[in-house]
């Protein structure tokens, strides 16, 4: 059985499979986008896949800083949106 990748939440700092968190990426150009494949070129930091986790994220600002650029907040919109529509 193979193994299933595991990566630390940015905000609980909690390990989780891959598949079981959010991705958000600084790209070389200095965007920032919600990368669902999980291959996305640029920096990256994850998020757990929990409404309180996500508005955490956004009134701590801990993604701004683990990306070094203002994360904008269509990207939480998103990840909200996401949740809503599984």
């Amino acid at each position: 059985m193979k193994k299933k990748p595991q990566r630390q939440c940015s905000v609980t700092r909690e390990s989780f499979n891959k598949e079981d968190l959010f991705r958000v990426v600084r790209t070389p150009s200095g965007e920032v986008i919600l990368d669902m494949t999980g291959k996305a070129n640029g920096r990256g930091a994850y998020v757990s896949k929990s409404v309180e986790v996500i508005e955490k994220a956004r009134s701590s600002k801990v993604l701004d800083k683990r990306l070094e650029v203002q994360v904008p907040n269509e990207i939480y919109d998103r990840m909200l949106l996401f949740l809503k529509m599984k």
